[in-house]
C-alpha cells in the first residue's frame, strides 16, 4: 500500500499517537499559523520537508488548520527562528537545534553532536529510547514543543580550497562550521565561522572563509560550492545523523484542539521519514555529477579523525561536568549510542562493508 494513500484513507501513526484521518476534518475551528524556516527555498529537500508538513496538516484538518511557510530571512534571519517562536513572532519554526548551541549546548542533542547517532539511531533514541521524554522536558523549559521533522543522514565533511592531510593543515583555517564541531575544530587551530546556508557560496567566493560544510552532494551541488572549493571531504563526523526539527510555541500548542495536535504530530513524522528517503535517493547521482564537474573526493586522515574524536569527547565530558541540563541527557544518550554501536558491528556494518567491497569487483 502506498504511504500517502494509507495516510489519507487509513490510520495515521505518529510515535505513540494514532488517529483516524476522517475524524480530523470534522468540527474543528479555522486556525492560521505562520512557520519560519531557517532555510532558503532553493534547498528543496530541507525547505520542501516543511512544505510537505504544512500541506499534510491542512489535508488532515479539512483545510481548517492552515500554516503559511516563510523562508529564512523573510520574517527573521535563518539563525533566529527559535527565538522568533519563543517570542511568539511566529507560532512554529523549522530549524536545526545546534544553531542555538551558544544559548546552551544541550540544544544540540535534538540535532547532532560530534561522533553521535546515525539517522536511524537518532530516530530510535527519540521515538523508542527515552529521548523524546528527555528532550520534551528540556524544551518545555524554553517555552517550546519539539517534533522530529527530517534527517539528512551522515553529512559530508565539507569543501576546502586546498587538501587537508594532517592536523597541522587545519591551523588558521577559516571554516564555516559551528556548535560542538566548531569548538572541536577550534582546539585543532581552526577559526570557526557560523554562516547561514544561503550565504555560504558568497563567503567562499569572496575569500571570507577558506572552507565550508553544508549537507551532502544533493544540496551542496545546488549551492555550487564545487566552483570555489574543489576538495570535497568525508565524513562529516560532527553530523552522523543530523535531525531537523519543528518547534512550536508552547502557549500556542496548548490552545490547539487535540485533533489538531494529532495532525501536527502525524504530519511531522511523515516529513521526518520522507526527508531521509529523498536524500538517500538523490545523493548518489548528485555526487557523480559533482565529481564529473571537478570535485576531488577525499576522506579525512586517521590522524585528523583520531584527534577530532579525542577533542570532541573531552569537550562533551567537560560540558557534562558543569551543565546539569546537558548531563541529564548526555549520560543516557551516551549509553544508548554505545549499545547501538555494539549492535551495528554485529550485523549492519559487516553487511554494508561486504556489499561496498563486492561492488568494486
Amino acid at each position: 500500500m502506498q504511504r500517502r494513500s494509507f495516510l489519507k484513507h487509513g490510520t495515521l501513526a505518529a510515535g505513540a499517537a494514532t488517529v483516524a484521518a476522517p475524524a480530523l476534518a470534522q468540527g474543528g475551528p479555522a486556525i492560521s499559523w505562520r512557520l519560519a524556516s531557517s532555510f532558503p527555498k532553493t534547498l528543496d529537500t530541507i525547505y520542501g520537508s516543511a512544505e510537505r508538513f504544512t500541506k499534510r496538516v491542512a489535508e488532515l484538518t479539512g483545510g481548517k488548520f492552515v500554516i503559511r511557510q516563510f523562508a529564512g530571512g523573510e520574517i527573521v534571519p535563518g539563525l533566529q527562528v527559535m527565538d522568533a517562536v519563543q517570542a511568539g513572532t511566529v507560532e512554529i519554526g523549522h530549524t536545526a537545534s545546534y544553531y542555538y548551541f551558544g544559548k546552551d549546548p544541550t540544544f544540540a542533542f535534538d540535532c547532532a553532536v560530534p561522533f553521535g547517532l546515525t539517522s536511524r539511531q537518532q530516530t530510535a533514541w527519540i521515538d523508542q529510547g527515552g529521548g523524546r521524554e528527555l528532550l520534551r522536558d528540556f524544551f518545555k523549559g524554553h517555552g517550546l514543543i519539539n517534533l522530529m521533522a527530517g534527517n539528512t543522514g551522515t553529512q559530508m565533511g565539507g569543501w576546502f580550497r586546498k587538501e587537508i592531510k594532517t592536523v597541522a593543515d587545519l591551523k588558521g583555517l577559516k571554516f564555516r562550521i559551528a556548535g560542538f564541531a566548531g569548538r572541536t575544530m577550534e582546539r585543532m587551530g581552526v577559526v570557526p565561522q557560523q554562516i547561514p546556508g544561503g550565504d555560504v557560496y558568497a563567503a567562499l567566493e569572496k575569500g571570507t572563509i577558506d572552507a565550508a560544510e553544508w549537507v551532502g552532494p544533493y544540496d551542496d551541488e545546488k549551492l555550487g560550492l564545487v566552483k570555489v572549493a574543489p576538495h570535497y571531504y568525508a565524513p562529516g563526523w560532527w553530523e552522523a545523523g543530523p535531525q531537523l526539527s519543528l518547534y512550536v510555541n508552547i502557549k500556542e500548542w496548548e490552545k490547539l484542539p487535540k485533533e489538531y495536535k494529532a495532525a501536527i504530530e502525524a504530519a511531522s513524522f511523515e516529513c521526518h521519514v520522507a526527508m531521509q528517503a529523498e536524500y538517500d535517493a538523490r545523493n548518489p547521482a548528485a555526487l557523480a555529477r559533482l565529481i564529473k564537474n571537478g570535485a576531488k573526493l577525499h576522506t579525512f586522515s586517521k590522524e585528523i579523525m583520531d584527534a577530532s574524536y579525542k577533542h570532541a569527547t573531552d569537550i562533551m565530558e567537560e560540558e557534562a561536568g558543569r551543565n546539569a541540563a546537558f548531563r541529564k541527557i548526555y549520560e543516557p544518550w551516551k549509553r544508548f549510542r554505545n549499545d547501538q554501536n555494539q549492535w551495528a558491528k554485529v550485523a549492519e556494518a559487516p553487511m554494508q562493508n561486504f556489499l561496498i567491497g563486492a561492488g568494486r569487483k
